[in-house]
């Protein structure tokens, strides 16, 4: 899915959260999506208590392996290892590692080239600057402001290579970024206004 404006992203949300919060309990988990993220695109959800787990996808995924990782993820206990073995949903020598922050599941899928304590690092890096970048993150800083948690891991990952695992350091970069787009607009408002003092 191309990138959207802020604005387009929390209308979609809107419709997707209006949809789910309609649609009867005894019915489909799946719920077709061409018409809010295009062509052959579907979404999946769980609810759980007052937390709905949703994921969009397309048409080459498997829904019920979806639906059954939320299911398998949601039920395991405390005091469980946070490496699953994912052979028969993602296919073989791959791999998940989940990390639970409050109410919040990160979760990465990779292969055997990959290791698992230093992807472990990794999501604790992401997790503790989107804490300090959100001050106590929750559910509705990631889904209102995912264009913001795109630029965090973009600055912890590029080209799928991890370039930066210093919490600090991105923190400081999303802070430029967000003070470089600030000022720009601010630039550009002041531009328009200026034009229209002299008319």
């Amino acid at each position: 899915m191309h990138f959207q404006p802020i604005e387009k992203q929390h209308d979609i949300i809107r419709n997707i959260y209006t949809v789910l919060c309609n649609r009867a309990e005894n019915v489909s988990n799946f719920v077709q999506a061409d018409s809010t993220f295009g062509p052959d695109t579907r979404l999946v959800y769980k609810t759980f208590a007052t937390l709905y787990f949703i994921v969009i996808f397309d048409e080459s995924e498997n829904e019920l392996a979806i639906l059954d990782l939320m299911q398998v993820l949601c039920n395991r206990a405390e005091n469980v290892s946070n490496f699953v073995q994912a052979d028969s949903t993602f296919g073989p020598d791959t791999r998940l590692v989940y990390k639970t922050f409050a109410t919040l599941y990160f979760i990465v899928i990779f292969d055997e080239s990959e290791n698992e304590l230093a992807i472990l690092d990794l999501m604790q890096v992401f997790v503790e600057t989107l804490d300090k970048c959100f001050s106590n993150v929750c559910e509705l800083d990631i889904v209102f402001n995912f264009s913001k948690v795109h630029t965090i891991l973009n600055e912890i990952i590029l080209g799928g290579q991890v370039v930066e695992m210093s919490s600090a350091e991105v923190v400081k970069a999303v802070d430029e970024i967000s003070w470089q787009e600030k000022n720009k607009f601010s630039h550009s408002s002041s531009n328009a206004t200026s034009g229209w003092q002299r008319r």
